[in-house]
């Protein structure tokens, strides 16, 4: 949500002069968005998570008949428990037969739990982490770290009923989609997108669970606008001693100016209005060294999507039956589930982001008219009342001037060059909320090879 409040399509005038300009506004406050971030319930994020603890093992490859222990029995407990949340979710698994590969060592049914809460629009904006778990025994991901066990068929060994809680890894990442289930389907408000909380399986075996839906959602030509992927947030104790209770790791996949860097950038700036006293990390890269999750999955089908990581993380108790609920801060994974809520609320709340490619995906800007200008043409973005176009240095990851204009399709900024500056243009609603911004990006010059005489 934007500062541009109570916007009406008469009153949105293009401005004449880049002297009108402003720095990066701070978005302004959407008392329904307030609301709905105060309603996360750090107790039910605590009473959440040591019921998901206690099926002792959630392995994708573990005993799936036992009703007390293993992944089945976790996984209709998930089920149920986000039906009784809200009759405005639709609830259902998400069911994929997969054939032995990498680390799935026999043909098993996967289950997605997935509940959606329909928005005016089929668009969909995703809250996600993953349920199932792991044992690697040998000291886990620590293990792992310092180089042994590295080989992925090292799981056929492995006895995939053992205690693996997942506290952690990724019980917080669960408990967080299933609490915001909850509190966006409580809230009352409708939407403009759909929003979609899944519960992946399959993520420790090679991100299966993820990307057969992904593909899926590709296959269909599904429009997803943002995937706010959690996979382990709820430690404030790093292996090494350092205590952060206080920020959260946000993790995006470049070039700087993709989908999924401007849905950091936009998180980053919600979460100063919304959850002032957390800070939010931009991480320039896909992951942390070595290891991902399942916001992979998207970005393989070009999705925007981003991983939210704890600050500071415990290599000791991953992947080990030392995840448990004693090493979850309920008080620090409630401000990440709240970050969350106020970054996806205001996504599903906007218009969706402006296409400002051509049909050829041609970046829709020139130096007309006068050869040194800046002129940005941009396609209608639906339910926008206006339009806010965002510049800065073509050195600096972060927008520095924007100025409003009026509900137009095309506007000129006058004596700015497109060789010198970055552009980038957001679709405002009629309640001034805001979507991503997208930006126009220079293309890359390709040389072709030089034939020599031989």
């Amino acid at each position: 949500m934007f500062a541009v409040r109570s916007l009406l399509p008469g009153l949105l005038l293009a401005l004449p002069s880049v002297a009108m300009a402003q720095r990066v506004p701070v978005p302004d406050a959407d008392p329904r968005i307030q609301k709905l971030v105060a309603s996360v319930s750090e107790q039910r994020l605590r009473d959440l998570n040591v019921k998901l603890a206690s099926f002792a093992t959630r392995s994708t490859l573990s005993d799936a008949t036992s009703t007390t222990r293993g992944i089945g029995a976790a996984r209709q407990w998930m089920l149920e428990e986000l039906k009784r949340s809200s009759p405005r979710l639709q609830v259902s698994f998400d069911t994929h037969r997969i054939a032995p590969q990498g680390r799935i060592t026999r043909e098993v049914e996967l289950r997605n739990v997935m509940a959606v809460l329909p928005g005016k629009s089929p668009r969909r904006v995703y809250i996600t982490g993953h349920y199932d778990t792991v044992n690697l025994g040998g000291g886990g991901q620590l293990a792992l770290n310092a180089g042994a066990g590295a080989n992925p068929q090292a799981s056929r060994e492995f006895n995939h009923d053992v205690d693996a809680p997942g506290a952690n890894d990724d019980g917080s990442g669960t408990v967080l989609t299933m609490e915001l289930a909850r509190v966006f389907a409580e809230s009352g408000i409708e939407f403009d997108a759909t929003l979609v909380f899944m519960c992946w399986a399959g993520e420790e075996q090679g991100l299966i669970g993820s990307t057969a839906h992904a593909q899926q959602l590709a296959a269909d030509q599904v429009v997803v606008e943002a995937n706010f992927n959690n996979d382990i947030i709820g430690n404030i104790q790093g292996g090494g001693g350092l205590i952060d209770g206080e920020s959260v790791r946000v993790y995006s996949l470049g070039p700087e100016d993709s989908m999924n860097r401007a849905l950091a950038r936009y998180i980053q700036r919600v979460a100063a209005t919304y959850v002032p006293s957390h800070g939010i990390r931009l991480m320039a890269r896909e992951d942390r060294f070595g290891r991902g999750s399942d916001h992979s999955s998207f970005t393989s089908f070009g999705f925007p999507a981003v991983v939210f990581r704890e600050a500071n993380e415990n290599y000791s108790r991953q992947h080990t039956a030392n995840d448990t609920v004693g090493g979850v801060n309920f008080a620090y994974l409630a401000q990440n589930t709240r970050v969350n809520a106020a970054g996806a609320a205001s996504v599903a709340l906007a218009p969706p982001a402006p296409k400002v490619t051509g049909p050829a995906g041609q970046a829709l800007v020139s130096r007309n008219p006068s050869g040194y200008d800046a002129t940005l043409q941009w396609a209608p973005s639906p339910g926008a009342a206006g339009y806010r176009i965002y510049w800065r240095d073509t050195w600096n990851n972060s927008w520095e001037r924007s100025q409003v204009v009026g509900n137009v399709t095309q506007f000129t900024l006058a004596g700015l060059s497109i060789d010198d500056w970055v552009f980038g243009v957001a679709a405002i609603g009629a309640d001034g909320a805001e979507s991503l911004v997208s930006a126009y990006v220079s293309p890359t010059r390709r040389v072709n090879e030089v034939k020599l005489v031989k």
